[in-house]
């Protein structure tokens, strides 16, 4: 990947998340020393920005010592944060039309790199939206040395975007001179009459012509395929959520060391602990919820888009889960509105289950992908397991699938989440758990937690 990035001046990496791209575009411009002659320019997506994705992989590593600088705020404070002298500069898409305006012909930035840049799809040379319409005014200056996108891997469904992507990289001359010249090419009308979708031989033809400047990382390359490849994505909870969490946690120690060992005295406050982490908290037993954040969604959509069209299966633990993401997710579905066999034909994105539904005598969901998220984990280890054996290493390879399967958790950092995390890799009791996590928290709280 390090080596694709320098020896090509305008070039796409497309792996799944938790490849490492960030951290190889970084070393790769620490590398060829390509900072020295200006600054990088990272186009991110909101969640992106607002998790400080970059900041964080520049911190993991000794051998990175860039400055970046986050442009945010109302226009003058953005204008304020492009004063300060730093390597990198991140911007989310959507102030991009703000930036190519405000800094007109003084443009500084030498390096060009789109973060999922699945958010360039829609570019198209008379319409399109506006944001791709202003980077598009800059993506071609002769003082750009590079420009470099990165996503996932492109399914068979997601063929379609890669006309907006590619043009920032060659102005059309792999995939067609205009969109309509490459839809005409390697689609047809979809099978419901809505939309496009590739022929047979779309993906191969499509791959061939724009793999001298792509490079698809294969996960199969560096990780076995004999078990799920367990990817834990932390979620940071927003403040005043983390107020929430923090007395609702307080709370549950509470109980706990005033009933000294009897955890489950404490068990509503656990549930409560893990609502708030997801999301929400329910108000009574009826089901009425009220939600709290959505980092969690921010976190599924980021690996959602990244995966460039692949099916997707995801768990939750709660219907208050599965309400909050069929707002964010219309398309998702449950296998109470569609069939096994539906869900095998690649038609629908997102698959939603709840992992004691997902037992044993549901097969036929390995073919229609190999990933699966985590929406929320719960304690009960055999449904865990039994939620990724529906697409797990065994089915992929009975199926004639020689891939691995990828499992993303969200966890909520500081949360019940890592206590059900604990749990996992641990198998200790559920109550030793509780009690560990409360002996841990005594140092921080001290006497205020038994008072």
């Amino acid at each position: 990947m390090m080596d694709h990035i320098a020896e090509h001046p305008r070039c796409a990496v497309f792996a799944l998340p938790g490849a490492g791209k960030t951290g190889g575009v970084l070393a790769v411009l620490k590398g060829i020393q390509l900072l020295d002659e200006g600054p990088a320019l990272v186009i991110v997506p909101k969640g992106v920005l607002k998790d400080r994705t970059w900041e964080k992989e520049v911190a993991k590593w000794d051998d990175f010592r860039h400055s970046i600088v986050t442009i945010k705020g109302d226009p003058a404070q953005r204008a304020r944060c492009l004063k300060r002298k730093a390597d990198f500069y991140i911007i989310n898409y959507d102030q991009l039309v703000w930036l190519v305006t405000h800094l007109g012909d003084n443009w500084p930035f030498r390096t060009l790199i789109c973060d999922e840049s699945t958010r360039l799809k829609g570019h198209r040379l008379r319409q399109g939206g506006q944001r791709t319409k202003a980077l598009a005014k800059v993506a071609w200056r002769p003082d750009i040395e590079r420009v470099i996108l990165l996503t996932g891997t492109p399914s068979p469904n997601g063929l379609k975007d890669l006309w907006g992507q590619l043009w920032f990289l060659d102005k059309g001359e792999r995939l067609g001179r205009t969109w309509d010249a490459f839809t005409s090419r390697w689609f047809r009308p979809s099978w419901d009459g809505y939309g496009i979708e590739p022929f047979e031989h779309s993906q191969a033809q499509i791959q061939d012509r724009i793999k001298d400047i792509c490079l698809t990382v294969d996960p199969g390359d560096y990780v076995p395929i004999d078990k799920p490849n367990e990817i834990p994505v932390e979620v940071e909870l927003p403040p005043r959520a983390r107020e929430l969490y923090n007395d609702m946690e307080r709370k549950m120690f509470i109980e706990l060391a005033e009933n000294e060992i009897e955890a489950v005295s404490a068990a509503g406050r656990v549930n409560k602990c893990l609502q708030l982490a997801n999301g929400f908290v329910y108000h009574d037993d009826q089901g009425s919820y009220a939600e709290v954040h959505e980092a969690k969604l921010d976190a599924m959509e980021h690996i959602i888009d990244e995966l460039g069209g692949l099916p997707v299966l995801v768990g939750y633990q709660y219907k208050a889960d599965l309400a909050m993401m069929k707002k964010r997710f219309p398309q998702l579905v449950t296998l109470k509105e569609i069939s096994v066999a539906d869900f095998a034909t690649g038609r629908y994105p997102i698959l939603a289950g709840h992992p004691a539904s997902m037992g044993h005598g549901i097969d036929g969901l390995q073919d229609a992908t190999n990933v699966a998220i985590d929406y929320s984990s719960g304690w009960n280890l055999e449904y865990d397991q039994q939620f990724i054996e529906r697409i797990g290493p065994m089915r992929q390879m009975q199926s004639g699938h020689k891939r691995a399967v990828h499992r993303y958790r969200l966890i909520a950092v500081d949360t019940a989440d890592e206590m059900v995390a604990e749990r996992r890799t641990t198998k200790a009791s559920v109550q030793t758990i509780l009690l560990n996590a409360m002996n841990r928290k005594l140092g921080s709280l001290g006497v205020d937690l038994l008072t």
